[in-house]
């Protein structure tokens, strides 16, 4: 997909073009399931439909960029998983790669190709295999600004800290990232 077509689909979903929301939809909804499957596991798409459904409403009119929109997009879905702990009474774990794995093939739609499911396995496989390691804070920060891709401010005002505290966070979880992938690196 072209760079613009995001933009574009924007501006048409601003108008109300039911095609151009599809767009934004197929466009974004994979990396802010990516984020949701670490954060609250299982109900994953249950919240990102309730994300969705509460987008839906401010898209009408909506005059920022694409980066403005992730930003929007990424501070509901965090309220959302707030919002699914508070109602747990608990912190949902996150999910490991073989639950993840056998619950898509039980819930996968029959309208989805193998290779579009395994894509996906391995892209959220590669997500856990990362951030697993790291504490809960580094690894949600890491996850707007990889995932995301929201910029260090959007990242502050999302997770309510300030630019600096975001970008030692950061740096410490890319060290301790550095340190532990540095230490499986397989020589030959």
């Amino acid at each position: 997909m072209p760079p613009e077509c995001p933009e574009v689909a924007l501006e048409g979903a601003a108008r109300g073009d039911q095609a151009a929301i599809t767009t934004l939809y197929r466009s974004f909804n994979p990396v802010l399931l990516r984020y949701l499957r670490h954060r609250v596991g299982r109900v994953a798409e249950d919240v990102a439909s309730d994300v969705w459904l509460l987008l839906a409403p401010q898209m009408s009119g909506f005059d920022g960029g694409v980066g403005r929109f992730r930003a929007l997009m990424f501070t509901i879905a965090r309220r959302r998983v707030i919002d699914e702990y508070r109602r747990n009474g608990r912190r949902a774990p996150t999910v490991s790669f073989d639950e993840e794995y056998a619950e898509a093939f039980d819930q996968a739609d029959s309208s989805d190709t193998e290779a579009d499911a395994i894509s996906r396995l391995t892209a959220q496989s590669a997500v856990e295999a990362l951030v697993r390691g790291l504490p809960e804070d580094q690894a949600e920060i890491v996850l707007l600004r990889v995932l995301g891709d929201l910029d260090v401010e959007q990242v502050a005002d999302i997770v309510g800290k300030s630019k600096g505290a975001v970008r030692v966070a950061q740096h410490r979880a890319l060290q301790r990232l550095q340190e532990t992938w540095s230490q499986k690196v397989v020589t030959r």
